[in-house]
């Protein structure tokens, strides 16, 4: 697994895991469900920020999640443009990137053992019903993490094509970004099963 935590001793670093990951999740749930209007995508941008200032990481390290997943951007808000108002397909972006810039703040401030560890804990009346807390907390870590790493491939890719004289074009980008993450995810089975975790 890929991670991109920071040390650091935040008040973000120092939260329980556990606490941080229903934040998380919390956050995420509002952000989708309520910011519809452009005031409400101030408010929410607003927090998020201040959120990389308590974690003592500041607007170079947003600025940089933001730019990272550009690609990743502008293939979600081209055809939404051509649609919709352009208000509209601004704030249905807006969503997906300020809860993209979440769960980066997340994993950089919170080492992948203690969240695999939350994970589990959290997990654990599932076992009940027959789940493993091992398997769900696995899953939940490999697509956090997983984030950075598609933004990471889509700006690889634009930044190729742009190497090549390739014109932006939504199928020349999607089709090997796809490519990349499905052996990304190929890759990611093989260490699994490679370590005798049943998948």
């Amino acid at each position: 697994m890929i991670s991109v935590y920071r040390s650091g001793t935040s008040i973000l670093h120092r939260l329980p895991p556990g606490l941080k990951l229903i934040g998380f999740i919390g956050l995420s749930l509002l952000i989708a469900a309520t910011t519809t209007h452009l005031l409400e995508v101030v408010s929410a941008s607003t927090f998020v920020m201040t959120g990389y200032a308590l974690a003592g990481l500041g607007v170079r390290a947003l600025a940089s999640q933001v730019l990272s997943v550009r690609w990743v951007v502008i293939f979600m808000l081209v055809p939404q443009l051509l649609f919709l108002p352009a208000l509209d397909a601004v704030t249905n972006t807006a969503r997906v990137v300020l809860i993209l810039a979440l769960a980066a703040l997340f994993t950089m401030t919170t080492r992948i053992p203690d969240l695999l560890d939350a994970a589990e804990r959290a997990a654990s009346p599932l076992r009940r019903v027959g789940i493993r807390p091992e398997s769900v907390a696995l899953l939940l870590a490999l697509s956090i993490t997983s984030i950075p790493v598609i933004a990471g491939f889509a700006a690889t890719v634009r930044d190729a094509q742009r190497a090549r004289g390739i014109p932006a074009h939504r199928v020349s980008f999607a089709v090997p970004l796809l490519i990349m993450s499905l052996k990304h995810a190929d890759d990611l089975a093989d260490a699994v099963s490679s370590r005798g975790i049943e998948q």
